[in-house]
């Protein structure tokens, strides 16, 4: 038996005939994906948020690392006698743009030493600024005494996902 045009286009598989002009899909159905969507993005977002957060962490290590290493070599160099020594510096430089601009070795003619190409933005508080200590301050100090750059640390007052303050790492 031949189905006229209607008939064969309305036909579900099975035999069973839709009822006319019913396409795409229930009400039921598209609840039920947007509450797996819904589900799924409040999973997400914590997980980006915390990543996000790891990322900056690491990026704020890496900055006092590189910040640290740049003072150690300039101390070691003094120590060895290739930078002159300020009165009162310890060996240490008096700033932290010394690091940037350079100083000129001892016994060379016109040639300088720079330790970083620029200081490094906190990525905590998006500036370039650092907390400082002088070799004279008390290791956990927050005013710097100026004497010299023995130690950097980050201005921010935010604590890192293991509880600690990011001022002390």
């Amino acid at each position: 038996m031949a189905r006229s045009g209607n008939e064969a286009r309305s036909a579900r598989p099975g035999g069973r005939k839709s009822p006319a002009g019913s396409r795409g899909y229930s009400m039921v159905e598209l609840v039920v994906v947007m509450v797996v969507i819904l589900v799924l993005s409040a999973m997400i977002v914590p997980i980006a948020k915390f990543s996000i957060r790891r990322q900056q962490e690491a990026e704020l290590k890496e900055a006092l690392r590189t910040l640290r290493n740049a003072i150690d070599d300039y101390k070691r160099l003094s120590d060895q006698g290739l930078i002159p020594i300020d009165l009162g510096t310890e060996g240490y430089p008096k700033e932290l743009d010394v690091l940037v601009e350079g100083v000129e070795l001892v016994g060379q003619v016109k040639k300088k030493k720079r330790f970083l190409r620029r200081i490094p933005k906190d990525p905590m508080t998006g500036e370039a600024e650092w907390g400082l200590r002088s070799y004279q301050d008390e290791p956990d100090s927050t005013s710097w005494g100026r004497q010299n750059v023995y130690d950097v640390y980050s201005l921010s007052d935010g604590t890192a996902l293991d509880k600690s303050k990011y001022r002390d790492w």
